[in-house]
């Protein structure tokens, strides 16, 4: 991961596809220490997240995360998450948040140099070969040690490099210990 001290570094996190490459690798991610290794490594423009949140519960387990984040250097991308039942009878939720990251993405293209995308969903290819036409190196974050893997054949092709989560884990990741306190909930848990 090749980064200039000059470079004008924009974070771009799919926050579902990042949690769940995470608990692929059974590691939680500590997002100050996240923010505060890019920050290091660049001028650090923009860090988005992105993540859909079920707004009819008296309580989201993601909400504590997403305030958290507000509140500490993420620009926090948000939509109501839709309810519908799958072939069980179970009511899910599922927020889709590619078409407002890739508008984000496209338009911070003119004011970065290197972008850092935290998704290994192939639909981002395209997205990820239209920002490098503009100049813009990407950075795609992942997992293929995960199973199954995270990051798609793809974006790993398409990115100009590919980082592997679990080689970010030592910078990023709570400390074992830590993994006894308690920990911000993602959505995604409530449905399993």
């Amino acid at each position: 991961m090749a980064f200039y001290a000059t470079d004008r570094i924009a974070l771009f996190i799919d926050g579902a596809n990042l949690y769940s490459a995470a608990k692929g690798l059974n590691i939680d991610i500590d997002f100050k220490k996240l923010l505060d290794e890019f920050q290091k490594r660049g001028v650090l423009v923009r860090a988005y997240y992105y993540t859909a949140i079920v707004e009819d519960q008296d309580y989201s387990p993601i909400r504590p995360l997403v305030d958290w984040l507000d509140y500490n250097g993420f620009t926090v991308v948000t939509k109501p998450a839709k309810e519908y039942t799958d072939a069980n009878g179970r009511k899910r939720h599922r927020g889709d948040m590619d078409v407002d990251l890739a508008v984000d993405m496209l338009e911070m293209s003119d004011h970065a140099d290197h972008m850092v995308l935290f998704s290994g969903d192939g639909d981002f290819r395209r997205l990820i070969e239209a920002v490098q036409r503009k100049g813009v190196r990407v950075t795609v974050v992942s997992t293929v040690k995960s199973q199954p893997p995270m990051a798609s054949d793809e974006v790993r092709r398409q990115a100009d490099s590919f980082v592997d989560l679990s080689d970010l884990a030592a910078m990023v990741a709570r400390p074992k210990a830590a993994a006894q306190m308690p920990r911000f909930l993602h959505a995604e848990e409530t449905q399993e």
